[in-house]
């Protein structure tokens, strides 16, 4: 399995595991398996529409076909890059900059499955061979598939380790996503160790942009740290 390496819009690094071609293939055999048991069910259940005529039949058929069409599309929107062969395979869909995908980078990939899958199965061949593990819809939408099975410490993960009694501070940190809320820590985390005061403040401000809080008045590190805090309050009990 690869490394690849993620460069923030904070110039910060973060390393990753690319997911694997065989990982990758498993989860599709995945997906491939619900389309198929799904277009069983559905044509035992509207096989009564047989006698119809044949374009009856085809505008039927059409209409039932777009579930297996749009799955991939539909799901790696919703779930935040994974789809139900990915979940269970614990990869996800991610940006290089690390930011979660937009519903138009998960179009480029889902158009490229043409290319990728359905011709030859050549994107398969294309994994194996670069160095971000990407076929091609990865590399025109400029993302990539990462492994995020647990093998760390919550010093490595957003989680934060709150008070029974812990009081949120900031509602609005439930803008952010976890993928944000990952970058923020990893960020965090190398400019507090290093003293990186130009990072603490730009990671400061992008916080309060995205998020829309009005009234921070600690300090960066103490801004940050509570933000971080917060999201995991707001998440564990939502």
């Amino acid at each position: 399995m690869s490394e690849l390496q993620i460069n923030t819009t904070q110039n910060v690094k973060i390393n990753f595991e690319a997911a694997g071609v065989g990982e990758r293939l498993l989860a599709f055999i995945l997906d491939t398996c619900i389309k198929i048991g799904y277009l069983i069910i559905a044509g035992n259940v509207f096989g009564a529409f047989e006698n119809m005529d044949e374009w009856s039949q085809i505008g039927i058929n059409t209409i039932l076909s777009f579930p297996v069409i749009f799955y991939t599309l539909v799901l790696e929107s919703l779930l935040e890059g994974q789809t139900i062969g990915k979940k269970a395979m614990k990869i996800r869909v991610v940006k290089i900059d690390g930011y979660q995908a937009s519903l138009a980078d998960y179009l480029v990939r889902w158009f490229f499955r043409i290319v990728d899958i359905y011709i030859f199965g050549i994107g398969f061949f294309v994994i194996m061979f670069n160095k971000r593990s990407q076929r091609f819809g990865d590399m025109a939408a400029g993302t990539a598939v990462i492994s995020i099975k647990d093998k760390v410490t919550i010093n490595h993960t957003i989680l934060e380790d709150l008070r029974e009694d812990y009081k949120p501070t900031y509602p609005n940190v439930i803008r952010l996503s976890d993928n944000d809320a990952r970058i923020i820590k990893d960020t965090f985390t190398i400019a507090k160790e290093s003293k990186d005061y130009q990072t603490l403040i730009k990671l400061r401000t992008k916080i309060v942009e995205v998020t829309e809080i009005k009234k921070a008045s600690s300090s960066d590190i103490q801004f940050i740290d509570t933000v971080l805090k917060d999201y995991n309050y707001y998440t564990q009990n939502m």
